[in-house]
């Protein structure tokens, strides 16, 4: 019977090992996964996960402070830019403070032109005159010498050109120059005596008058001539040698581009201190008028006196300028 009951111990002894061997498979497989969570590569994921997490954190409570940082750098980067910059009513005071100082510049700029008559005769005063770095009005002389060439000269170097046209003068006692216009004269003779004229003065885009006492007070004789220059479209400068003269007048009835002068340089023709005097009268003129037209003659003692005061005249604010810009 003993023999009989042996198997059943055997058979409950391998239900009893199997049952031993699965717990402890249970137990070193838990043990693996505390080891793993413990030491191995979980606790590395989670480890990297929470530093990752912490990271974020600091990021987060780092943020604010980093912009904050920004915002009051702008802050007070504002607030020192508005202490530099004026306020509106500081602007408007500067304003005023600076007007002043804008309207006397303006009042001291002026437009002077220069017209140096008798041109004609000689070659050295006109290169010397053309030599000066400003825009002086040559008026030339008909029929002498150097007239063409003269006039030439002008052009070349961008020099307005007027014919300097003789009229008729008190004192004369009969003489006459050539082509002279005089207040006796046919209208042929006057006609073809201009039209001579203007032919030995090339390229002049006006007259003005070479003495004219008589002739400029003459109305009719004056009309005869602006007729004839606005046909030719051509501008008078009346030199203005009477106070009686009614040449710029007319010219203005004639719808002609004109003027008048205003101050004679050189009545005293070597006299340095007087030429001076009236140069400094035409800078007056100018700055009271806002322009001026002076008239001279090609004297050694103007043209010296001329070369100072033109530098100095534009460096304090007077321009010079073609006598055609002075004409309306």
């Amino acid at each position: 019977m003993a023999k009989k009951q042996l198997p059943a111990k055997g058979r409950s002894s391998g239900k009893g090992g199997r049952y031993e061997r699965i717990v402890m498979i249970g137990i070193i497989v838990a043990l693996v996964a505390i080891v793993l969570t413990l030491w191995g590569p979980l606790r590395t994921f989670r480890t990297k996960e929470g530093t990752r997490s912490g990271q974020e954190a600091k990021k987060a409570e780092l943020a604010p402070k980093k912009q904050a940082r920004p915002e009051a750098a702008e802050k007070k980067a504002e607030k020192k830019e508005k202490q530099s910059r004026p306020g509106r009513q500081d602007v408007k005071e500067a304003g005023k403070r600076t007007e002043p100082t804008t309207t006397r510049a303006s009042e001291k700029r002026a437009l002077v032109a220069i017209v140096i008559d008798d041109l004609g005769q000689d070659l050295k005063p006109a290169r010397e005159l053309a030599s000066l770095p400003y825009k002086i009005t040559f008026a030339v002389m008909p029929g002498l010498p150097q007239s063409r060439t003269v006039a030439e000269l002008a052009r070349q170097n961008s020099r307005e050109v007027l014919l300097h046209l003789p009229m008729e003068y008190r004192g004369r006692n009969g003489k006459t120059s050539p082509g002279m216009l005089r207040s006796n004269m046919t209208p042929m003779d006057f006609l073809n005596t201009l039209t001579d004229d203007l032919g030995t003065v090339p390229g002049a885009v006006g007259v003005n008058n070479h003495e004219g006492s008589v002739l400029t007070e003459n109305k009719e004789a004056m009309k005869f001539l602006m007729a004839e220059l606005k046909a030719r479209e051509l501008l008078f400068l009346d030199s203005f040698t009477t106070p009686k003269s009614v040449a710029f007048d007319t010219a203005r009835e004639f719808g002609l581009k004109t003027a008048k002068r205003d101050v004679f340089l050189d009545n005293e023709s070597d006299n340095q201190e007087s030429i001076r005097k009236q140069l400094d009268e035409l800078a007056k003129v100018a700055r009271e008028h806002g322009h001026a037209i002076g008239i001279g003659h090609p004297h050694p003692a103007t043209i010296s006196e001329l070369r100072l005061w033109l530098d100095t005249a534009t460096r304090e604010g007077i321009e010079i300028v073609p006598v055609s810009k002075l004409m309306n």
